[in-house]
């Protein structure tokens, strides 16, 4: 029952050993944040399926980013004074955003609220740029 942990983190893994490209000036660069227990993934880009999970790089102008979020909610059981084992949790998180800039780095930055996500773009000076809307959460077994 643990193989698909285990082939996930295997896509993982290969995924962060190859380098990330160079950022092409033409296009806006957006790369994923989120705390180490975490793991916040590139998933599409104006709807189509985007090939690399580490950062997103697009035209500019306006797009609809989305991403996946998976982290872990410790569910105790009433009265037992024990925790049970984490349950992995996936929110699928969209961002849109009306005017990326050629050459720019932006930022999105994710974090779990009980058993929910929150996500923000950010633009180089880390002013807010969009509040991402949560599609869904659910448990990931």
């Amino acid at each position: 029952m643990r193989v698909l942990p285990f082939v996930f983190s295997l896509l993982l893994l290969s995924a962060c050993a190859s380098p990330l490209p160079e950022p092409d000036p033409q296009q806006a660069w957006v790369e994923l944040y989120s705390t180490a227990d975490t793991l916040l993934m590139a998933d599409r880009l104006d709807g189509r399926r985007w090939p690399d999970g580490r950062y997103f790089q697009l035209s500019p102008g306006a797009h609809e980013l989305q991403v996946r979020f998976r982290f872990e909610v410790q569910r105790g059981g009433l009265g037992s004074g024990s925790l049970s084992e984490p349950q992995p949790m996936i929110c699928e998180i969209r961002l849109r955003h009306d005017d990326f800039v050629a050459g720019r780095r932006y930022r999105i930055e994710a974090r779990q609220q009980l058993m929910k996500a929150q996500a923000w773009l950010y633009d180089e000076q880390r002013n807010v740029l969009v509040r991402g809307r949560v599609l869904r959460c659910g448990s990931a077994i």
